[in-house]
């Protein structure tokens, strides 16, 4: 079935899914570009944020679990509702606190509120979109993440110079509302759309007739028996070695270059910008290469593992910026580990929906999300000891290459890890 005469209004659901990721990932982001005007205010320590770092992970990964196992029941529309008010009710809420424990709460509302984000659209994916498409459709939304880190680095010192950082929080919290606004009048179910063409909803659905035709039944599936199945595993563990990074990434490079490069994160971040426009790149790349495998004649197995893998591939690198003392030089190597990493998340969230029923779709990223968040949570303990260690030194930048070491090996870890419990990504039947 040719695509060119089958209607493109999934990409329309899909475009309100990039640009409810973009606002997520603004809000989150704030926080780490007021870091070093807020920590000079309230006399932070890096011990200090990472726990307020870890206040917004731990509550992150308890929502996921819930928000997941919600959305599998409630549907995408009404889940997502109630994720977008809880999260931009959060991220307004930061220009009201004062110190460390005021933020650490305004964090854990905004974890709970945020973590509704990825199970909604990860199912909503799965119900718009054949096999053949989730990827890229998943690199697009996925992409709102990168898009939303590239825009606050020009956003937020902007508004911080001109009105001050409550603010800052004020307004960017505030844009969730306005996209909340088209979700409700925009969203239905494919079968329910009226602007949804009888064609292009036999071809979104063109899995579940060769399922059909295959006797495999489209089964509900126990929210305990989802941990005694390979497939969610392999989801668990490879989100646990790599959404670490991912965190590390979003909220300790706006320091790192502060601290390394003596870059003013009072005016718009150049280096910034371009990092997190390479993930955008990295996100859509990740999931056209999955398509384009799967185009050519790959199957659907092997075509997540080689995009894995190229992805994994990319943020090795990364190490070799403890040898480096050119600013640019060092936002290259960043950058491609960045565009790996996106590229790593467009296909680690389709080998769910490959391999899993669609009722258990949301339930499983819920898990593997929570997974990622422990590891979020976990992680900046490293981080913020590792940092006062080597501030305490006088050698703040041997702590930041210590770290780089970490990122560059766990990708390729957690790609090891999934062919090892799922070689074949095969479909379970349960």
């Amino acid at each position: 079935m040719s695509t060119s005469s089958i209607g493109h209004y999934r990409w329309t659901i899909c475009t309100l899914l990039f640009f409810a990721t973009t606002i997520n990932y603004l809000d989150r982001q704030v926080l780490g570009l007021l870091k070093p005007v807020i920590e000079t205010e309230y006399n932070w320590s890096e011990q200090d944020y990472s726990y307020i770092v870890m206040a917004f992970t731990a509550t992150y990964a308890i929502g996921l679990v819930v928000f997941g196992r919600v959305v599998d029941r409630i549907g995408a529309k009404t889940g997502y509702t109630i994720s977008v008010t809880i999260w931009s009710i959060a991220a307004m809420g930061h220009a009201l606190v004062s110190g460390t424990f005021g933020f650490g709460l305004a964090r854990a509302l905004l974890g709970i509120g945020e973590s509704g984000n990825f199970p909604a659209a990860v199912k909503t994916v799965t119900e718009w979109f054949p096999k053949r498409e989730r990827a890229l459709a998943t690199g697009i939304f996925d992409s709102g993440s990168n898009i939303g880190a590239c825009v606050a680095p020009i956003l937020v010192p902007w508004l911080l110079g001109v009105y001050g950082w409550q603010a800052a929080f004020l307004i960017t919290g505030a844009i969730g509302f306005l996209w909340l606004i088209a979700w409700r009048l925009i969203y239905q179910q494919p079968e329910k759309h009226p602007k949804l063409s009888a064609k292009e909803l036999e071809y979104i659905r063109i899995d579940d007739t060769v399922a059909e035709s295959q006797d495999v039944p489209a089964e509900k599936v126990a929210w305990t028996k989802l941990f005694t199945l390979k497939p969610t595993w392999s989801f668990i563990l490879g989100k646990f070695l790599t959404d670490p990074i991912w965190y590390f990434f979003l909220f300790w490079l706006p320091s790192y270059f502060n601290t390394t490069f003596n870059l003013d994160l009072k005016k718009p971040g150049l280096p910034l910008v371009i990092v997190y426009s390479a993930a955008t790149v990295g996100a859509i790349g990740g999931g056209l290469l999955s398509s384009w495998f799967i185009k050519n004649g790959w199957t659907v197995s092997r075509s997540r593992k080689g995009a894995l893998l190229i992805s994994a591939l990319c943020v090795v690198p990364i190490i070799g910026a403890r040898f480096v003392t050119d600013m640019w030089a060092a936002v290259a190597l960043i950058s491609l580990a960045v565009a790996g990493n996106a590229g790593w998340s467009s296909n680690i969230y389709t080998i769910v929906s490959d391999m899993l029923p669609k009722s258990a779709v949301s339930s499983v990223i819920g898990i593997g999300g929570m997974a990622g968040a422990i590891g979020g949570v976990l992680f900046p303990l490293f981080i913020g000891f590792t940092l006062d260690f080597y501030k305490a030194a006088g050698n703040l930048v041997a702590g930041y290459n210590i770290i780089f070491v970490v990122c560059g090996v766990s990708y390729l870890i957690a790609w090891l890890t999934i062919l090892w419990l799922t070689p074949n990504m095969k479909p379970v039947v349960v």
